[in-house]
């Protein structure tokens, strides 16, 4: 595998996330729409498109970071591989706080 291949994946997985992001604020659009009739059932079936659409972009990306293994070197550069979500970075030796949720009275 060269490295010019790796960095066509690594900009095509981009792509996909870009559209991805694209294809999942449609598909949030017609999910909001509660139209009836056959406008109604226009909108379920771009709804259902949409879902196979997004589905179909996961799994190439999945395929695409798996067979690239790209993201490798974040994980190299983090204490013990630990993964963090959205890149969120913690001082050496921080623990994670827990979450407080109000009691019901």
């Amino acid at each position: 595998m060269q490295e010019s291949d790796r960095a066509q994946a690594a900009q095509l997985v981009r792509a996909l996330f870009d559209q991805l992001r694209e294809m999942t604020a449609q598909l949030a659009w017609a999910d909001s729409r509660n139209i009836p009739g056959a406008n109604g059932r226009a909108t379920r079936l771009d709804a259902a498109a949409l879902r196979r659409d997004i589905a179909e972009a996961q799994m190439h990306i999945d395929r695409l970071q798996r067979r690239y293994r790209l993201g490798e070197e974040r994980l190299k550069q983090r204490p013990n591989g630990v993964q963090r979500p959205n890149g969120v970075q913690r001082p050496n030796g921080a623990q994670p706080r827990s979450m407080a949720y109000p009691q019901a009275r």
